[in-house]
C-alpha cells in the first residue's frame, strides 16, 4: 500500500502528465521523486497528438535525433524494396535452380529480415540450397555458415556428423560454427534415439540483399505481396 505522501505524489505526477503533457523527467523534478517512479505511475496515460508535438518542440535534441532515425529507417526500407524488386525480376527469367531455391526457402527457411537461415535434416535439400545460394548470388564460401543441431545420442559421433554436413554442402572447415545439442528431457524416455541419424543442419548467410531478393521472388512467383517481409 502507498503511504499518504506517496499517494499525493502519485496523483500529482498523473495530473501533470494528463493535464500538461509534461515529460517524465520534468514531472520527477517538480514532484521530487525518481524518474522510474514517475514512469511506473503514468505509463497508462495516453498523451494527445498536441502534447506529443509540444514535448518534441521542447526537446530540440530529441527532435533532431528522431528525425535522423526516421530518415535512416526509411532509407533502409527503400533499399530492401529495391532488393525485392531485383528478386522479382530474377524470378521472371525462369531459372529452374533459382525458382527451386526460392520455393525451398519459402517452405523451410526462417523469415528474418537480414539473415538467411535454412534448416533441414535432408542432405539433398541442404546440398541443393547451398548450390542455389552459391550459383544464383555468386557468394564466396566464407560468407556461408553451417551449424549442426545434434541430439544426445549423437555426442560420440559429433565430429563425424559435422564432417558429414560439410561434405554435403561442399564447404571447408572454416564455415563450421559451434554445434548445438538437444539433451533428453526427463519425460522423453529417450524415444528420439536414432530418429535423425545426422541431426539437422542450418545454413546461414548474413546478406540483406540476398534475403530480400528471395522474398521478392517468392511474392512474384506466388502472386501476392507481404509487407511484413519489408519491415
Amino acid at each position: 500500500m502507498f503511504s499518504i505522501v506517496k499517494t499525493r505524489e502519485r496523483e500529482r505526477a498523473r495530473q501533470l502528465r494528463r493535464d500538461e503533457g509534461a515529460s517524465i523527467k520534468e514531472i520527477a523534478r517538480r514532484v521530487g521523486v525518481s524518474v522510474s517512479s514517475v514512469s511506473t505511475w503514468v505509463r497508462d496515460i495516453e498523451l494527445t497528438a498536441e502534447q506529443h508535438a509540444a514535448l518534441q518542440l521542447r526537446n530540440v535534441a530529441y527532435n533532431r535525433q528522431m528525425s535522423g532515425t526516421w530518415k535512416q529507417a526509411a532509407t533502409r526500407r527503400a533499399q530492401r524494396l529495391v532488393y525485392q524488386a531485383d528478386g522479382r525480376e530474377a524470378s521472371r527469367r525462369g531459372n529452374p535452380l533459382f525458382v527451386a531455391g526460392c520455393m525451398l526457402y519459402w517452405a523451410e527457411g526462417a523469415k528474418h529480415r537480414n539473415t538467411l537461415r535454412f534448416t533441414n535434416s535432408d542432405p539433398e535439400m541442404v546440398r541443393l540450397f547451398v548450390r542455389f545460394v552459391r550459383k544464383c548470388f555468386e557468394i564466396d564460401d566464407d560468407a556461408i555458415r553451417v551449424t549442426c543441431n545434434l541430439f544426445a545420442d549423437h555426442i560420440e559421433r559429433q565430429r563425424e556428423i559435422e564432417r558429414f554436413w560439410l561434405e554435403v554442402a561442399n564447404l571447408p572447415e572454416t564455415c563450421l560454427c559451434k554445434s548445438s545439442v538437444n539433451v533428453y528431457s526427463k519425460y522423453s524416455q529417450k524415444k528420439r534415439r536414432n530418429k535423425l541419424p545426422y541431426g539437422t543442419c542450418r545454413v546461414s548467410v548474413s546478406r540483406t540483399a540476398i534475403v530480400q531478393a528471395i522474398y521478392g521472388a517468392i511474392q512474384e512467383i506466388g502472386g501476392f505481396t507481404r509487407e511484413a517481409w519489408l519491415e
